[in-house]
């Protein structure tokens, strides 16, 4: 999928050719099941901060079980100041707590995530507290590799696209939304390289 991504993104947008040369390869995979709640956790640790703070943040919390993997049981067994001392604030801290509870009492690990649509997906997952359409979206690009997902309220996507499409303000949804009429069905793919873009100015 993702040499097919970027032929076609090459082809049909001119400054995403010229990214897609500066940042070289796309590295997004799928991840297996069992790494749904790590994956989930992540991005609930990175709603609203920068991605080097949730890494930061989602690195240390990760260190606080055996082999760096973080289970739901494990989790709930950990006290909540325990998670605050990664870098979470209380509501973070709370919001983990409850999706390890859904994934513990089985209200999320029964779901085929995989096999649902994106629009499924997004319905099953923001009914977790603490999980949005941003988290859910998430998700889909990094744990399920679904290629046609645009975040269109994503702070860093709107500041590449500001940056290199000429716009003099953050774009707005419906700007984004023209702009990446040509990525599709790679929308997600095109939204990774313009994160990446600016890690490589």
């Amino acid at each position: 999928m993702l040499d097919l991504a970027r032929v076609h993104l090459e082809t049909t947008d001119k400054v995403l050719a010229g990214l897609i040369c500066s940042v070289g390869s796309c590295t997004l995979s799928p991840i297996d099941r069992e790494n749904y709640f790590g994956s989930l956790c992540r991005s609930i640790m990175g709603q609203q901060v920068s991605t080097r703070a949730a890494q930061a943040i989602y690195g240390r919390f990760c260190t606080l079980y055996p082999a760096a993997v973080p289970t739901p049981a494990l989790v709930l067994a950990s006290a909540t100041d325990t998670l605050r001392g990664c870098g979470l604030s209380e509501r973070k801290a709370h919001y983990v707590r409850h999706l390890a509870e859904q994934f513990h009492n089985g209200v999320l690990s029964h779901l085929d995530l995989d096999r649902l649509t994106d629009e499924e997906v997004i319905a099953q997952l923001t009914q977790i507290k603490g999980v949005g359409c941003w988290t859910a979206q998430m998700f889909l690009i990094f744990a399920l590799h679904r290629p046609d997902v645009l975040p269109v309220d994503d702070l860093g996507l709107k500041k590449a696209v500001q940056l290199h499409y000429g716009f003099d303000h953050l774009p707005t949804v419906n700007e984004l939304q023209t702009v990446a009429l040509v990525w599709q069905p790679y929308r997600s793919v095109a939204t990774w390289y313009l994160w990446r873009s600016l890690d490589v100015r």
